[in-house]
C-alpha cells in the first residue's frame, strides 16, 4: 500500500477541509474574483477562464451532506440520527421543525440565491465570450461545455430541493442581488426538468468523454448524460407523474391556474428515463467496481458461482463495495464513478468511538440495519440454523464463541447473532456494538487501536454515559455509519492518519438501478430518440423486458455476494418496486439519495412517520440492550412529518420581492 498517497495527517486534513469546501470539479484559482470589471474579464482568454473557474467554485461540496450541508440529506430521513448540534447539522434542524420560510435564509441548505447567481454569471459568459480577441473558434467549445454544464447543474440543484424554478433563459439581469428585477413566474415542474436536461444536452455536445486523473472532478459527457438520467427518473416517478394529488392536487400557478405538478400520468416518461439510462450504459466507459478474490476473501453461500458479472465468482464481495468509499481504491481510477470528487467533509470523526478520540454519534437507525439481507439473500435464517435474534431475551448462546475473519474484516468472539451472517454491505456500512475497530495508523501505546467497541450501558468508554466532556457524544441508536472509514483511519496521536476520500456524485450502480426501475414501471412500448456521444441520433426501444431488468440489477447483487433476482420476483410491478426500493436504500445508504427517493416514490409520510428506533442504551448486553426501542432523545419527539416538507421553502422575503413568485405548498400558510 502506498501510504504517501493513501494517508493524510489529520492535522493536514483539517487544513484541507477549508481549501476544498467549494466544488472542485474545475481547478479553482482563488486569485481571480468578481473585483475585475467585465470589460477586463472579456479582454483575454486567461481572464475569462479564471472567471469561469471562479463561478464553478460557488457550487457546494456534494460530499458535505451532514455538517453544514447544502441539502437536508440523510439526517432529514429515517436512515440517520445524531445528538450533536442541530443548527450545524441542518438536516436534523429541518426534520425537527426548526427551519421554515421565516429563517431559512442564511442556512447552509438554502441554495436558492447562490444558484441564481451562478446562472447569471453563466449567462454573462455565454453572452460576452465572443468579445475575447485571443480565443480561437477551436477554443470556444471548452467554454461552452463547462458553462452550459454549470448552468444546467445550478438548475438541477434548484429542482432537487425547491421543485419548479424560475427559468431566466439567456437573460442577464442588471444585478444578481435584486431578484425583484426578474418579475417572472415559476415554470411547471416538467418545464423545469425539460430545460435543465436541454442544458445538459448542450453541455454534452462539447464535454470530453474522459478527464485525466489530474483533472478528477471535472464533468464529462457521461456526467451530463447521467444527471439527465437521474432527472428523468425523478420526473417519471409517482409523486411528479400524476400520482401526487394528495401533495399537489391544489397547487396551481397563481398567474394562470396551471398545475405546477402534472396531475396526469404519462407512461412515456418512464421510457424516456430508461432510454437516458441506456445511453449511459451504451457508452461502454463505466462498470461496477470490483476487487479480485484471494484466498482470504469471503465466500458467499450461493450456487450462482459464474464469473462476475454473471455470478459471484472471482471477486471479493466485501472489498468490491467497501473500497469505493473508504479510500482504498483511488477514486480517480474508479470506473464506477461517472462523476466524483475528493472531499474532506464526510464526518468520519463523528462516527469514531469516543475511546479513540472520536465524537461517537453519527447514527444509523434500526430500520436501516434491518434492511440489510442475510448473507444468502434472505431476511432471516430458520430458527434452528443461524437465527437473527433481536427479541430482548437471550443468553450466552446468542453470541459468537470464536473469532471470524473474512476479506480482512474481523468479527470477534462475543458478537451478538443479529450481526453475524449478514450481507457484505452491512459490514461495510454499519458500526454496531461489538464491532472491531482497527485504526491501524495510530502508533501510540494506549488502547486506541484494534479494539472491540461496545455501546451498551456497561461500557464506560463508548456507551451513553462515557463522555464527561460532552454528553452528546454517544451513538443514540447503538449504531454508527462506517461506510467511509478505512482500517488505517485514526484520529489519535501519535501517528493518526486519514485516507484520502472520494465521493461519488453519481455512480454506475445508480444508472443500472434506475434503468431497472424505469423498465419495471413501463406499461407500454415506446421508441425514444436520443443524441449519442458520437453526435448521431439513436432510437431506443423500451418496454417492460424482464430479461433486461435482471441483467441490469443482478450484477449489483452479485457484486456483494447475494443471489440475483428471479422471474418470480418480477411477477408484479408493485412487488418488484419494493425490491428495488430496498436495494436502493441499502446500496446508497448515507450517499444522500434516500431523502429524494422517498419523496419521488410518494412514500415520504409513510416512511417518516415511524419513530427512529435503535438498541436500548440504558441496558447491559445481557439484560435488554439488544431489544429494539424508540430512541430516548428529545429530537425524536420533535421530529415533524408534514407534506409541505417535500420541498424546502423559499425565503419569505424573496417571495415578497419577486412579483408573481409563488411559495411552495404548505409554507407560509
Amino acid at each position: 500500500m502506498n501510504y504517501m498517497r493513501k494517508l493524510t495527517l489529520y492535522s493536514m486534513l483539517l487544513l484541507l477541509t477549508f481549501s476544498i469546501s467549494s466544488c472542485n470539479y474545475l481547478d479553482v484559482d482563488k486569485w481571480f474574483d468578481d473585483t475585475m470589471k467585465y470589460d477586463s474579464i472579456f479582454s483575454r482568454k486567461e481572464y475569462l477562464e479564471r472567471y469561469m473557474w471562479n463561478v464553478a467554485s460557488m457550487f457546494p461540496d456534494e460530499g458535505k451532506f451532514l455538517n453544514s450541508p447544502a441539502t437536508p440529506g440523510p439526517l432529514a430521513t429515517d436512515e440517520a440520527f445524531e445528538t450533536f448540534n442541530a443548527e450545524s447539522y441542518a438536516g436534523m434542524a429541518f426534520v425537527t421543525g426548526s427551519i421554515n420560510e421565516e429563517n431559512i435564509s442564511g442556512k447552509s441548505i438554502y441554495q436558492w440565491n447562490t444558484m441564481y447567481k451562478i446562472i447569471r454569471k453563466a449567462n454573462i459568459i455565454l453572452s460576452r465570450m465572443d468579445e475575447v480577441t485571443d480565443m480561437s473558434n477551436l477554443e470556444k467549445p471548452d467554454i461552452w461545455a463547462y458553462t452550459y454544464f454549470m448552468r444546467a447543474y445550478a438548475y438541477y440543484h434548484l429542482i432537487m430541493d425547491f421543485g419548479p424554478v424560475i427559468l431566466v433563459g439567456n437573460q442577464v439581469y442588471p444585478s444578481n442581488e435584486q431578484p425583484e428585477a426578474y418579475a417572472n413566474v415559476r415554470a411547471t415542474y416538467d418545464e423545469s426538468v425539460d430545460y435543465a436536461c436541454e442544458q445538459f444536452e448542450l453541455a454534452a455536445q462539447y464535454l470530453p468523454e474522459t478527464q485525466p486523473n489530474s483533472s478528477f472532478g471535472r464533468p464529462t459527457k457521461g456526467a451530463a448524460y447521467a444527471l439527465i438520467a437521474r432527472l428523468r427518473l425523478i420526473q417519471a416517478s409517482p409523486l411528479y407523474n400524476g400520482r401526487g394529488q394528495t401533495y399537489f392536487g391544489n397547487w396551481k400557478r397563481s398567474s394562470d391556474g396551471v398545475f405546477y405538478i402534472s396531475q396526469q400520468y404519462d407512461d412515456r416518461k418512464w421510457a424516456v428515463a430508461a432510454a437516458a439510462c441506456e445511453r449511459v450504459m451504451n457508452m461502454g466507459r463505466y462498470e461496477l467496481h470490483t476487487v479480485p478474490a484471494d484466498k482470504d476473501s469471503y465466500v458467499p453461500p450461493t450456487n450462482e458461482n459464474l464469473a462476475f458479472p454473471n455470478g459471484v465468482g472471482g471477486i471479493d464481495p466485501l472489498k468490491s463495495y467497501s473500497y469505493m468509499f473508504n479510500g482504498e481504491t483511488d477514486g480517480r481510477k474508479n470506473k464506477e464513478f461517472i462523476w466524483g470528487r475528493t472531499t474532506g467533509n464526510l464526518c468520519l470523526r463523528e462516527s469514531f468511538p469516543h475511546s479513540m478520540d472520536g465524537y461517537n454519534g453519527m447514527g444509523v437507525s434500526q430500520k436501516m440495519v434491518n434492511m440489510f439481507y442475510m448473507n444468502d439473500g434472505t431476511d432471516n435464517y430458520p430458527e434452528d440454523a443461524k437465527p437473527y435474534k433481536a427479541d430482548g431475551t437471550y443468553d450466552n448462546t446468542n453470541f459468537s464463541t470464536e473469532d471470524e475473519t473474512f476479506s480482512e474484516y474481523v468479527l470477534k468472539s462475543g458478537v451478538f447473532n443479529m450481526y453475524r451472517n449478514r450481507e457484505m454491505r452491512f459490514y461495510a456500512n454499519i458500526g454496531f456494538s461489538g464491532r472491531f475497530w482497527k485504526a491501524r495508523s495510530y502508533s501510540g501505546s494506549d488502547a486506541k487501536k484494534e479494539q472491540m467497541i461496545k455501546y451498551d450501558n456497561s461500557s464506560v468508554t463508548d456507551g451513553k454515559h462515557s463522555s464527561s466532556g460532552n454528553v452528546n457524544d454517544y451513538p443514540a441508536t447503538g449504531y454508527v455509519i462506517t461506510k467511509y472509514v478505512h482500517d488505517d483511519d485514526a484520529f489519535s496521536s501519535p501517528g493518526g492518519m486519514i485516507m484520502e476520500k472520494f465521493f461519488p456524485i453519481i455512480r454506475y450502480a445508480e444508472i443500472l438501478l434506475a434503468y431497472s426501475e424505469a423498465l419495471n414501471n413501463l406499461q407500454g412500448s415506446y421508441s425514444i430518440e436520443l443524441k449519442e456521444s458520437n453526435g448521431e441520433t439513436k432510437v431506443y426501444e423500451e418496454s417492460r423486458d424482464i430479461y433486461k431488468i435482471k441483467q441490469a440489477l443482478n450484477p449489483i447483487r452479485y457484486r456483494v455476494g447475494l443471489p440475483g433476482v428471479k422471474n418470480d420476483d418480477l411477477s408484479s410491478v408493485d412487488n418488484f418496486n419494493k425490491i428495488l426500493q430496498r436495494e436502493r436504500t441499502i446500496e446508497f445508504l448515507y450517499e444522500n439519495q434516500r431523502y429524494y427517493d422517498v419523496r419521488r416514490w410518494g412514500i415520504y409520510e409513510e416512511t417518516e412517520k415511524e419513530a427512529i428506533q435503535g438498541m436500548d442504551l440504558s441496558k447491559d448486553e445481557m439484560n435488554g440492550y439488544f431489544y429494539s426501542v424508540v430512541v430516548d432523545h428529545p429530537w425524536i419527539r420533535h421530529r415533524v412529518v408534514n407534506r409541505k416538507m417535500v420541498f424546502l421553502p423559499i425565503d419569505k422575503y424573496e417571495i415578497r420581492k419577486v412579483d408573481g413568485l409563488d411559495q411552495n405548498p404548505g409554507w407560509g400558510d
